[in-house]
C-alpha cells in the first residue's frame, strides 16, 4: 500500500525517479535516431573523392559521351571504341567506387576489340545525387544501354554487362529487363537492397548496436519505399534463361560471397561460377587484377565474341 500511495503522490521520490527514467529513455531514443539518420545519410551519400583524370589523358580515340538520366539531369561517360560494329560491354562499378576504378578491366576488353562504356552511378565520382543500393542504379544501367544503342558504330542488338556490388545488382536487374543484354558478369551481388545496406552497416560496426542498427535499417526502408514493389533479383532470374551468366564470389567478403553463390544456385542455365580468395577488386594486387580481368575477358570471348554484327 505504501508503494501505491507513493505513486499517487506527485511529489514522491519514486514518481520522480520514474519520470527521470522516462525522460532519459526518450533522450536516448532521440540520440539513437539522430545517429541512425546520420548513418543513413552517409551511406546513401557516399564520400567518393572525384578523380582528376580527364578523358584526354586516356587511350587514344576515347571519347566523352554526354547524356541525360531522366529525372536526375546531365550525366557523362567514357566510350572506348573497339572493333566497329562489335558489341558494347558496359561496366557498372561498385559501392564507393567510380569509373576510374575499372579502367584496367576496360582497357583489357578494349584491347581485345570490344567497345566499352564506363560511367559513374549517382552519388559516385562526378555524378551528383545519392545511391539506392541497386534499384535506381538498374535504371542508370538501362539508360547506358539506350545511349549506346543510339550509336551507329556498335552492335546495337547485343550488349555485355559487368557489375560489382551495387553494379552487380544493376547489371542483373538490367539484363532481366532488356532483351538486348546477351551476356552478364556479376561480382559480389545480393538479392535485395536491404541485404547490402545491412552488410555495409555490419562492416562499419553499427549493425551490432541493436537500437541504432534497427533504426538505420528502418530509415533505409523508408527511403526505399518507391522501389518496395519491385521483385527480388532471385524472382527475376527466370527471365535470364539462355543468357550466359558468370557469378564471381570473393571469399573474404563472406556475406556477399554467400549471397552471390545463392543467386548462382537459383539461376537458370547457362551459368558459371568462380570463387576467388580476395575480398574486393579495388584491393587486389596488379597480378590479381590481371587474373581477374582475363577471366572476365575469357567469359565474354566465349559468350559474346567481338564480331561485327554484319559478319554474323
Amino acid at each position: 500500500m505504501d508503494l501505491l500511495e507513493d505513486l499517487r503522490d506527485p511529489s514522491s521520490s519514486i514518481r520522480g525517479a520514474l519520470t527521470l527514467v522516462l525522460l532519459l529513455a526518450v533522450l536516448l531514443a532521440l540520440v539513437c535516431a539522430c545517429i541512425a539518420g546520420y548513418l543513413d545519410y552517409r551511406m546513401l551519400h557516399p564520400l567518393v573523392q572525384q578523380t582528376s583524370l580527364k578523358q584526354e589523358e586516356l587511350l587514344q580515340h576515347t571519347s566523352t559521351v554526354q547524356y541525360t538520366l531522366p529525372g536526375y539531369g546531365a550525366r557523362d561517360g567514357w566510350f572506348f571504341p573497339g572493333l566497329r560494329g562489335a558489341p558494347v560491354v558496359i561496366l557498372c562499378h561498385g559501392y564507393k567506387w567510380q569509373r576510374t576504378d575499372v579502367l584496367t578491366l576496360a582497357t583489357t576488353l578494349f584491347e581485345n576489340q570490344y567497345n566499352v562504356f564506363v560511367f559513374d552511378f549517382s552519388g559516385h565520382g562526378k555524378s551528383q545525387g545519392s545511391t539506392t543500393m541497386g534499384p535506381r542504379e538498374a535504371v542508370e544501367a538501362l539508360t547506358a544501354i539506350a545511349v549506346m544503342a543510339q550509336r551507329n558504330d556498335v552492335d546495337r542488338s547485343k550488349f555485355g554487362l559487368w557489375g560489382a556490388e551495387i553494379g552487380g545488382y544493376a547489371a542483373l536487374a538490367a539484363a532481366a529487363a532488356d532483351r538486348r543484354v546477351a551476356a552478364v558478369v556479376v561480382d559480389s551481388v545480393y538479392d535485395k537492397p536491404l541485404d547490402f545496406f545491412t552488410f555495409e552497416l555490419d562492416r562499419d560496426g553499427y549493425g551490432s548496436m541493436p537500437i541504432i542498427g534497427w533504426m538505420a535499417r528502418l530509415g533505409f526502408q523508408v527511403t526505399d519505399l518507391p522501389y518496395r514493389g519491385q521483385p527480388t533479383l532471385a524472382a527475376r532470374l527466370g527471365t535470364l534463361a539462355r543468357i550466359p551468366k558468370l557469378f564471381i564470389a570473393l571469399r573474404e567478403n563472406r556475406q556477399l560471397a554467400e549471397s552471390t553463390l545463392a543467386l548462382y544456385a537459383a539461376s537458370p542455365e547457362p551459368r558459371e561460377q568462380w570463387v576467388m580468395p580476395q575480398g574486393n577488386y579495388l584491393t587486389m594486387t596488379n597480378d590479381e587484377k590481371r587474373t581477374y580481368d582475363n577471366a572476365v575477358l575469357s567469359f565474354f570471348l566465349r559468350t559474346l565474341p567481338p564480331v561485327p554484327a554484319t559478319t554474323r
